[in-house]
């Protein structure tokens, strides 16, 4: 990117960013769904507030875009202490936690995005801290070298992660509060959209909302983002209006079909089912054959495709089932030693 385009794009995507913060809930009151983890942080940031203590270390574990962010930045605001944020990718050496845990305040929530990319002796870094509110760090080289304590000030570790199981035992039990967020339903995801649209300033109908709640795959974040494609269609090809038929109009413009399943969706079905007869398929095999990395298609396409019965996993790669054939409109394989 050439420094001219950077200034170019620059005050786009600051303005993106601002207006996906403005759509994240503010308080529990505010955010949708969840509701059993809801009342849980209700009850436990009403007896932190009241005995004056810090809340619990919280994990909180589930798919990418489900509120996972806007949860630990609610649990903040609702108990009036800072809100401290990273990612386990950007904390690298043992110095970069250390610099983190020693300026937070007292109280402060520290988030970290992606709890289980950490380096495995980064963790250990953790231990003491979320334990005992203590730093060990290592002054000096050699025989001279020396364990200096630092005592931190009480503060509660939240981490998210969409990957529990890479979480190592001894981190994941150090969490108090542990906790995994459900993929939503069509009213509670309409809902979103809804109050997302008043934000916006979007004239949104019923059947307008249910559309797009329809085809969010069970996700806020893919319900506003396809809340703000379809107010941008509805603005330049309608009149403003996002109703029904304008939201489906806009959906087919944008290749997402009634089951939220995007073009790389279909494609992947179309080739385990069309070119390896309903498989099954090695990974690695079928992100060359979709041309696109093994981690993309086994961590953001694949979830959703086993979530709706499409695809299943087996010991020799990945199968089509009959809902597969039948979304694609196409008869299942019936050779001898198919599936079907």
């Amino acid at each position: 990117m050439t420094e001219t385009s950077a200034r170019i794009q620059t005050p786009y995507l600051v303005a993106e960013d601002e207006l996906d913060r403005s759509l994240r809930p503010r308080s529990l009151g505010e955010f949708v769904g969840q509701d059993g983890l809801r009342e849980q942080l209700s009850v436990a940031i009403e007896a932190a507030r009241a005995r004056e203590e810090p809340l619990d270390h919280l994990l909180l574990a589930g798919p990418p875009g489900l509120g996972k962010t806007s949860l630990a930045q609610i649990v903040a605001a609702e108990l009036e202490v800072p809100f401290v944020q990273t990612a386990g990718p950007a904390l690298e050496r043992k110095g970069d936690v250390a610099a983190f845990l020693t300026a937070l305040e007292p109280g402060s929530v520290f988030f970290v995005d992606e709890i289980h990319r950490l380096a495995r002796a980064l963790e250990e870094t953790f231990y003491p801290a979320m334990e005992d509110r203590q730093l060990p760090i290592t002054v000096g080289q050699g025989a001279g070298a020396r364990v200096v304590t630092l005592e931190l000030p009480p503060f509660t570790l939240i981490g998210a992660t969409t990957r529990t199981g890479l979480l190592t035992t001894p981190l994941r039990d150090r969490f108090g509060i542990q906790a995994r967020l459900e993929p939503y339903g069509a009213q509670q995801l309409a809902v979103i959209v809804r109050r997302s649209a008043g934000i916006l300033d979007v004239e949104l109908e019923e059947g307008g909302a249910l559309a797009i709640a329809a085809r969010s795959r069970g996700t806020p974040r893919v319900a506003n983002r396809l809340l703000k494609r379809v107010r941008d269609f509805a603005e330049v090809r309608g009149d403003g209006v996002v109703s029904a038929a304008t939201a489906h109009a806009a959906l087919a413009l944008l290749e997402v079909d009634e089951l939220g399943l995007d073009r790389l969706d279909r494609e992947i079905l179309s080739v385990i089912c069309e070119k390896f007869e309903g498989g099954p398929v090695g990974l690695s095999t079928l992100a060359v054959a979709v041309g696109e990395e093994q981690d993309t298609v086994e961590d953001v396409y694949e979830p959703y495709l086993l979530q709706q019965g499409l695809i299943k996993r087996t010991p020799r790669g990945r199968a089509a089932t009959s809902a597969a054939f039948a979304h694609l409109g196409i008869e299942p394989v019936s050779a001898e030693g198919s599936l079907f």
